[in-house]
């Protein structure tokens, strides 16, 4: 089926120069000034769950994009560690050897009974390539929101583009779907891994959008979320870049690290106040 901003007058005719204006802006916007290191959150000791959670944003974001859900996952009794790493300017392989360990030593010094993992997109496949050589003591559970398991059609398409490259760096050229790109090299799960992706798109992503088959999130389809050896699949009416703000997201995320499989209510919250405006289902 068509797309449905093909529905919309006067869309078909936007240009892709406007296209790449926009997106340009939209992550200078969204990412702030870069932010390294690390965001530690302790829960109220009534609460103290003896549990700890490392955070992963995804690509051109920084730790400040998920705040929302260190928060709520603080409030709900765990120690929190959100990871800011430099995802435009390293390989995915470079950002796990390099900062992935930051954040976990971070959790061991809670001396805590598990240590769990929340990472939006991009930080899906650098919990893949960590755990693919090594998993850590403790190792507890992963919740991936929106991640490229098996490559983005919106890398694909602008892969050898000037802007593309330039905004997201090495990472960026390694998120293609063909048989050797590094996601789709790195195989099936073998530890409880629970994935919630997006139907909708947002109004910067329509054009990206348009290229990906079937339903997506505006960079990610649905089918290319999906990973063999995973618990849990779950798609919610969410974009791709708001995804972590949604509270039926932090709800289904949190049930997911206490019980190793998701809530699936039958019926998940609209679109986050406010943003649903700007949203669109991706197929009609």
């Amino acid at each position: 089926m068509e797309k449905y901003f093909n529905q919309l007058s006067g869309w078909n005719s936007f240009s892709l120069s406007g296209f790449l204006a926009l997106n340009v802006l939209t992550v200078l916007l969204l990412s702030g000034c870069s932010r390294l290191g690390l965001s530690v959150q302790y829960p109220t000791p009534a609460k103290t769950q003896d549990e700890c959670v490392v955070l992963l944003h995804g690509m051109g974001r920084t730790l400040r994009s998920m705040d929302s859900m260190q928060e709520y996952l603080t409030n709900a009794g765990y120690h929190t560690v959100s990871l800011g790493y430099p995802s435009t300017e390293k390989t995915i392989e470079d950002i796990a050897a390099d900062h992935f360990n930051l954040a976990l030593e971070q959790c061991q010094e809670f001396d805590p009974s598990s240590i769990h993992f929340v990472s939006h997109s991009l930080g899906g496949i650098i919990l893949r390539t960590v755990f693919k050589e090594h998993k850590p003591e403790k190792m507890g559970r992963v919740v991936m929101l929106s991640p490229p398991n098996k490559g983005s059609v919106a890398a694909d398409n602008l892969k050898d583009w000037w802007f593309y490259k330039w905004l997201n760096g090495p990472a960026g050229q390694q998120l293609t779907t063909d048989k050797d790109s590094h996601p789709n090299r790195l195989g099936p799960v073998d530890y409880p891994v629970g994935i919630i992706t997006g139907d909708r798109y947002f109004f910067f992503d329509f054009w990206l959008s348009s290229l990906i088959p079937g339903i997506d999130d505006g960079k990610v389809s649905v089918k290319g979320a999906r990973l063999d050896g995973m618990s849990d699949f779950l798609v919610v009416h969410e974009t791709h870049p708001f995804i972590m703000d949604a509270e039926y997201v932090h709800e289904e995320t949190l049930y997911f690290l206490q019980n190793g499989k998701f809530k699936h209510q039958k019926k998940p919250f609209a679109p986050v106040s406010g943003l649903d405006w700007f949203s669109f289902p991706s197929e009609q």
